[in-house]
This record gives C-alpha cells, structure tokens and sequence, in this order.
C-alpha cells in the first residue's frame, strides 16, 4: 500500500494500548453511529479500566473525535493497527535504542522517552506522544510533547533519528562505566541557557575517590558542534542507552 506523503493520524491524550483497542471497536462495529451513548459507554469502560489507572479520564467526547477522524482517514487511505505498532517497532529497532529491542507496543506506556528538539540540538523529556506520520520515503515520525513546556513547542521528530529511551544518570560510584569514546548526555551551560546535549568523552583523568563523591576529571566533545569542554564533577554526565 502506498502511502501519501505527510500522512497525519490525529487522536485525543491515548495510550498506544488504548488506541488499539478503540481501533477493534471500530472495526466491530463500522456501519453504525458513534452516537453519544455508544460513545459514553466505550469512555465509561476505558476510564474504569486498569489502562486508565492514574490518568485522566476519557470523556465521550474524545471517543468521538477519534471515530470521525478514523472515518475521514478511511475514507482517504486504509490506516490500521499495523501503523501504530510500527512506532514500536521503530523504536525498538533504533540504533539510538541499544537496549530497547523487542519491546511491544503494550511496553510503550512504561518507557520514559527523549527526543532530540531540531530548535536547539538537545534532549529534553517526552511528556507524550501525540500523533504519527508516515512519510512518502516510509519513515516514521511523531509528534511530540516535551516535559514541561507547552504545545507550542510541539516538535515532529523521526523516530529513528530523534527519539531514544529516556539516558540513565550516572552516580559517582559508576564512573568505572564510563570508558574513552563512549557517548554521553552531557549538561551544557552556557550565560544565557543550560541544555543537555550529546558528547564523546575524548579522556578520562581518573582519581581515586570514595562512592559518594566522584573527583575523576572528564575532558567531553559535543556532537553538535565539536567544542571540548572539561568537567571536574561528575553528576553532569548521563549514560545513553
């Protein structure tokens, strides 16, 4: 199936397992009104399930939003589940994702993610994703909502490229993990902004230190824009997975 460039697939605050299941619905039930009592009971159910534990609840309303929107986008191009499940395919099968493979579109909710904003050359949190779009080329992309900040600083970001498991930080007892040449998320400061940006760590001069309290001097380059800058703390630097 081709797809048309910039295919956008909007839907209310869901969950990927949320919207899978609102996908099945609809199938079961295509040829009838999302009328508001259909729509009431399926917001009922969602809201009292274990899926919307700790979350807002959905209101009928956004239940049918989502259905009219299926509608429109049907009516253009055959969209289904198998898109939705490619975002975690995708994720999972990133280069920028060592360790996230084979994780399952159920395990998405449970994941802390970061994407790399194109304003500014950094990571900042993922509060949540809010769309996807398949590209003419076949790429993925989603439309991120970055912690903290509000829509309109709203990013389409590539999947592959942009988007990566949330980065571990480090404590002072782990600075053995971190060898020459590895890639870190590194606090940047500068007057005017404090951003935390990708680095190759070029040297390591290690000290002999006790577990609270790293001394080990780290000399980093930033990916971005190739400056050296030395750190002589240690809690500026988070492993990348």
């Amino acid at each position: 199936m081709e797809k048309l460039p910039l295919t956008e697939y909007p839907f209310p605050k869901l969950s990927l397992d949320e919207i899978l299941e609102l996908e099945r619905i609809y199938k079961d039930v295509v040829g009838k009104v999302f009328n508001r009592k259909l729509c009431q009971e399926i917001a009922k159910r969602f809201s009292s399930s274990s899926n919307g534990a700790g979350k807002n609840s959905l209101s009928w309303q956004q239940v049918q939003l989502w259905f009219r929107n299926s509608q429109r986008m049907l009516l253009g191009e055959d969209i289904s589940s198998s898109d939705l499940l490619k975002i975690s395919a995708d994720l999972a099968d990133s280069p920028l994702l060592g360790n996230g493979k084979g994780k399952q579109a159920t395990d998405l909710d449970d994941m802390g993610f970061e994407a790399r904003s194109t304003k500014d050359n950094a990571w900042h949190d993922v509060s949540m994703f809010l769309n996807y779009r398949v590209l003419s080329t076949g790429e993925l992309e989603v439309r991120v909502r970055y912690a903290g900040f509000g829509k309109e600083q709203d990013e389409w970001m590539n999947v592959k490229l942009g988007v990566r498991e949330r980065s571990i930080p480090l404590e002072p007892s782990e600075c053995h993990k971190v060898k020459d040449g590895d890639l870190v998320l590194c606090f940047l400061e500068k007057e005017d902004y404090a951003l935390y940006c990708d680095a190759r760590i070029v040297k390591i001069q290690r000290k002999i230190h006790d577990p609270t309290d790293c001394t080990c001097t780290f000399i980093v380059q930033f990916v971005h824009d190739n400056t050296e800058v030395i750190f002589d703390f240690f809690s500026s630097l988070s492993l990348k997975r």
